[in-house]
């Protein structure tokens, strides 16, 4: 079944994947785009959305997209920058703010006539974030919403469906942004809010089972959520033609391999599990730089999993776990989303020996997204709320290089830490967690004896995406028994430490 589709075209805002994740909200399938790569608009697009910008319309290099086939066209939303580009354009005026516009304000005039603005009560507070401000509409331009400083906070243009705003509906700060958004789509561009995680179940075995047929596909599990969602939907799809493969990389938590193993197997899914700790320790035994370390782990994976795939005959398919914001992040363009902070693990092809043809059934969804899949599905809500766990596991949250002995430290550290999360019902509280080992060591005293032994830092962060995030205020005496359960009974740890910043400026793995 065809979904109608929104477009948003994306001109580099921190806030544009959140503009898709509540339009998703809306039960209306979406799509990014860098302004620049605007796609075939057939039957199915029905609305185009105009995303924010770090630059001013101003700059002599600011993105200008090709609007001929949309504007008069399509329903059409301009937001923050969208909604500057489209009075400058069309002849109007933006100039500098007198004051930087960032943070809450509050609606003083509403056109209650206009459909973008109905149910949207006087004095609702939206979040602006600009350093310009339209300062002259063009003619047939009407202002349908004013702040107390800022007269066009939202206009209409006349004989089209185009609107556009100067603040986010996006986020959470501007409350009536939801029904703005819905206003927009529902009533004005017609949607029918029909993408539901049991219509994207259906449609998307419908289209394995015609994609794939009889081949064999082989899927590289990791026990979390992505890679393990994406297998039952495969094996709803093609059943024992999926073969699976979990790796022991020797940098997962305690014990993880074999729960999770009997985990899957427990559900049905054709698992091999494989041990090749002494594999992956061998190559990364003194390399220290985060990025090596993630290559020689993404390397030693291929060659291990190339290995196990050879094993099982006629394979065509390589199934991955890839979801929506490894595609736009691994996307980075002039204009386009930001720029590739680290590497992702399960994005850019496999190298040209494995012969191997890409399915990747997610690759739609963002991750809360992916969660509702697999509860429609029926999978365990234990395995469904897990945190995220790096690729690379362990291997970057040991600053500096590994150890086997490190490695065991860790795990009994990061064991600690999440039992005892989950021991105090906070863990579903917490987006991620688990525990650093630094790379020095410190004074200590054990008894009357004086310790020089290692320190350990733990993180917990509460986000909905990961792309932000805050460190979770955890009680106080809660971290007082962890430090002191960790510090008796982890031999070689002598101090704990809480980290206590935020993403942005710092990122939630500390490599």
């Amino acid at each position: 079944m065809k979904h109608e589709k929104i477009i948003i075209l994306d001109f580099g805002s921190q806030y544009t994947q959140l503009i898709a994740r509540r339009v998703r909200e809306l039960n209306i399938y979406c799509e990014i785009h860098p302004y620049n790569k605007i796609p075939t608009l057939n039957a199915d697009v029905k609305a185009v959305i105009l995303s924010g910008s770090p630059f001013s319309v101003m700059d002599e290099n600011c993105p200008i997209p090709n609007l001929d086939d949309i504007k008069g066209r399509f329903p059409l939303l301009g937001v923050c920058y969208g909604a500057q580009y489209l009075v400058k354009s069309n002849g109007g005026e933006v100039v500098p703010s007198k004051i930087r516009e960032y943070g809450r304000a509050n609606l003083s005039y509403i056109d209650v006539t206009s459909p973008l603005m109905i149910g949207v009560l006087n004095n609702s507070q939206v979040w602006m974030s600009h350093g310009d401000t339209i300062s002259e509409l063009p003619e047939g331009f009407n202002v349908i919403a004013s702040t107390k400083d800022v007269k066009v906070a939202a206009y209409k243009i006349q004989e089209e469906n185009t609107y556009a705003i100067q603040f986010h509906p996006e986020v959470y700060h501007s409350t009536d942004g939801k029904q703005i958004l819905q206003n927009f789509l529902v009533d004005i561009a017609g949607c029918k809010q029909d993408w539901t995680p049991s219509s994207f179940v259906k449609d998307t075995v419908e289209e394995l089972m015609n994609k794939i047929g009889e081949d064999k596909v082989v899927l590289g599990l990791s026990g979390g959520v992505d890679s393990t969602v994406a297998a039952v939907l495969l094996h709803k799809a093609i059943g024992e033609n999926l073969y699976c493969i979990f790796v022991d990389n020797g940098l997962l938590r305690k014990d993880e391999f074999d729960s999770v193993l009997n985990q899957y197997q427990g559900m049905g899914l054709n698992v091999k599990g494989v041990d090749a700790k002494d594999r992956f320790y061998k190559v990364l035994s003194g390399v220290s730089d985060p990025e090596e370390k993630r290559k020689a782990i993404g390397n030693k994976f291929i060659d291990v999993f190339d290995d196990e795939a050879n094993k099982i005959k006629d394979v065509i398919w390589l199934a991955q776990g890839t979801i929506y914001p490894d595609v736009i992040e691994s996307i980075s363009v002039s204009g386009g989303p930001s720029s590739t902070i680290k590497s992702h693990h399960n994005v850019g092809g496999l190298p040209d020996f494995m012969k191997l043809k890409i399915v990747e059934p997610l690759k739609t969804l963002f991750k809360d997204e992916v969660r509702r899949i697999g509860k429609s599905m029926g999978i365990d809500s234990e395995l469904l709320a897990r945190h995220p766990f790096p690729g690379p596991g362990l291997a970057i949250r040991i600053l500096g290089d590994i150890t086997p002995e490190k490695v065991r430290i860790l795990q009994e550290v990061d064991y600690i830490f999440i039992s005892s999360l989950r021991n105090n019902g906070l863990y579903n509280s917490v987006w991620q967690a688990g525990a650093i080992f630094l790379p020095i060591q410190s004074v200590g005293v054990m008894g009357d004896e004086r310790t020089y032994e290692n320190a350990v830092a733990l993180r917990a962060v509460e986000s909905t995406d990961g792309m932000t995030a805050d460190w979770v205020h955890l009680p106080y005496d809660f971290l007082a028994n962890v430090s002191n359960e960790i510090i008796n009974k982890v031999k070689g740890i002598n101090r704990v430490v809480y980290d206590i910043s935020s993403k942005p400026p710092a990122t939630i793995e500390w490599e």
